[in-house]
């Protein structure tokens, strides 16, 4: 059996999946320090849930052609914003994606933000 040697690294209590960073779910500190939370809260203090839009509005698939509801879903720099931002359930994520992807091949949404 071959020993590894772990000089230089920390093994106390700060080490690991970036710890002492505000690594985790609900908060941590942006770029020029300044804390921010992910979810917003009700009236008792508790998350609000995130409902899907397209769901509540009972559409069955998502329009390539309108832009407007696109640009939304889409960041500044022109990714596609994760399922766990927007509150879209799995199968209109997925149909969301499809319709950005489409709608940058047919020039409607460029694919990068200046």
């Amino acid at each position: 059996m071959i020993k590894k040697s772990f000089a230089g690294r920390s093994t106390g209590s700060g080490a690991g999946r970036g710890a002492g960073r505000g690594a985790g779910r609900g908060g941590g500190r942006n770029v020029k320090g300044k804390v921010f939370t992910l979810k917003k809260e009700n009236e008792f203090g508790l998350p609000r849930k995130k409902v899907c839009r397209f769901c509540i509005e009972n559409v069955k698939a998502i329009d390539y052609k309108d832009t407007k509801r696109l640009e939304k879903f889409i960041n500044e720099r022109g990714k596609m914003i994760s399922r766990r931002a927007t509150g879209a359930c799995t199968k209109h994520q997925r149909g969301l994606g499809r319709a950005i992807k489409l709608t940058r091949y047919m020039a409607l949404l460029p694919y990068v933000r200046t």
